[in-house]
């Protein structure tokens, strides 16, 4: 299986000695994001994610089907990650990578299991009918930090969706097209996003939002999810360097302080998005018939 190219030995000790002085080769503060741009396309539940140069298309589709016979009352949120070779020639397709599972298991535990969707609002027909959603992130650029690119794109995603509006009469489901009814925003409980950080140097110096190069010459890495009330949705540490309690405590208040400047991107992003859409929409053909 190809991997990817590791840093040379020059390349690793600059890195290090750069950020012995505080010094990131792209400039930024240790606790700095890359820049992030957040576009939608034309339908409803896409979402383009820019970190830098790592990039994440998410979006969203939904299907009728059976609930699960143990859930009855519940719909199914499923997310799904596609890493090609598109993004790296470390990745192919079809054939899941650790860094591929570890992905969609954090998203998994960040977004689904933390309820952030109501599975709820997804049903139908109890025991009959309900909505299947699922949130595809595809991969297309990887320079670090993938966890955080598709937590905002599948979030933004997520918000920016709208599903078909419904009539139930005699257990039968009417779905309603965009022409007859105005389709209407998922009942979202919370937003979670994901911070990454990096450890070096014992753990005594954090690094946030790392490039790829900083991940591969990083002592270990800290994960946390949370939302902008600061309720805490996962933290994960897997391997690497052994990291005191309140070096993990410092790394949490930083994610959290963090994870409200991201929500309010987001939330920008939205809100642009939603303006530019008024503009020429139903609103806008009522206002050009009366001024005619």
């Amino acid at each position: 299986m190809p991997r990817e190219a590791e840093p040379s030995k020059n390349e690793r000790d600059f890195i290090l000695e750069a950020l012995q002085e505080n010094i990131r080769l792209d400039g930024r503060s240790l606790d700095a994001y890359r820049n992030i741009d957040i576009s939608f396309g034309d339908e409803y539940g896409t979402a383009d994610v820019q970190l830098g140069k790592t990039r994440v298309l998410a979006r969203i589709s939904t299907s009728l089907t059976a609930p699960f016979p143990d859930r009855k009352f519940d719909g199914i949120f499923t997310i799904i990650t596609e890493l090609s070779s598109i993004a790296s020639p470390a990745f192919e397709v079809g054939r899941p990578t650790d860094t591929e599972t570890l992905l969609t298991r954090h998203l998994e535990t960040s977004l689904r299991r933390s309820s952030a969707l109501s599975t709820e609002s997804l049903c139908l027909v109890a025991g009959q009918t309900v909505w299947s959603l699922n949130a595809t992130a595809h991969i297309l650029s990887h320079d670090g930090n993938l966890l955080s690119a598709c937590s905002i794109a599948i979030l933004a995603a997520l918000q920016h969706y709208r599903i078909p509006d419904t009539t139930v009469k005699g257990g039968e489901v009417t779905v309603h097209s965009l022409e007859e009814r105005e389709p209407v925003p998922l009942a979202l409980l919370h937003h979670p996003l994901c911070v990454t950080m990096a450890l070096f140097e014992g753990g005594e110096r954090v690094v946030m939002d790392p490039t790829l190069r900083e991940q591969q010459v990083c002592e270990g890495e800290v994960m946390v999810a949370a939302n902008k009330h600061g309720e805490v949705c996962q933290i994960a540490k897997l391997g690497g360097v052994p990291a005191d309690a309140l070096a993990v405590l410092n790394c949490l208040e930083k994610a959290v302080e963090k994870v409200r400047e991201l929500d309010a991107v987001v939330a920008e992003a939205l809100e642009k998005d939603a303006r530019k859409r008024d503009i020429g929409g139903l609103m806008g053909e009522l206002r050009a018939d009366n001024e005619r």
